[in-house]
């Protein structure tokens, strides 16, 4: 079930990114689980955002206008299609999406190039100072 995120949703939010994170060998960990349960209630305030939930919320994805801020699937709900089935409903919303994502995170850039993202720049401006590419997915106009 997809559903706009609650704020008591923030505490399972915080947990995907910050088990993301501790799992992710490449990747540094520049914030603590205390900010990142931070970041997850002002993500969720400042909104929209969707949350796929069952029992307990097995993914989310947050964006502003066209622009997807975060998609972040728990571990254990990877591969079902929760991630598709959330960027879909964004994707309904808006004839294109432009969103950040870093480069070393090969997992994520197979997903967004299925989905029909190209890249559209490159660039360093994300808190752990990684390299970044920029992607774009226009709607087929045909």
């Amino acid at each position: 079930m997809i559903r706009p995120a609650r704020q008591t949703d923030a505490t399972a939010v915080a947990a995907i990114l910050s088990d993301y994170t501790d799992g992710t060998e490449w990747l540094p960990r520049v914030h603590s689980r205390a900010q990142d349960i931070s970041h997850a209630a002002e993500l969720i305030a400042r909104g929209p955002m969707y949350v796929a939930s069952e029992t307990n919320v097995q993914g989310f994805i947050a964006w502003d206008g066209p622009r997807v801020q975060a998609l972040y699937v728990a571990e254990a709900a990877r591969g079902r299609g929760v991630g598709k089935a959330l960027l879909d409903r964004v994707k309904q919303r808006h004839g294109w999406l432009t969103l950040w994502t870093l480069e070393a995170n090969e997992g994520a850039r197979r997903f967004y190039a299925r989905e029909g993202f190209a890249v559209l720049a490159r660039g360093t401006g994300n808190d752990e100072g990684l390299p970044e590419v920029q992607l774009l997915w226009e709607r087929d106009k045909r």
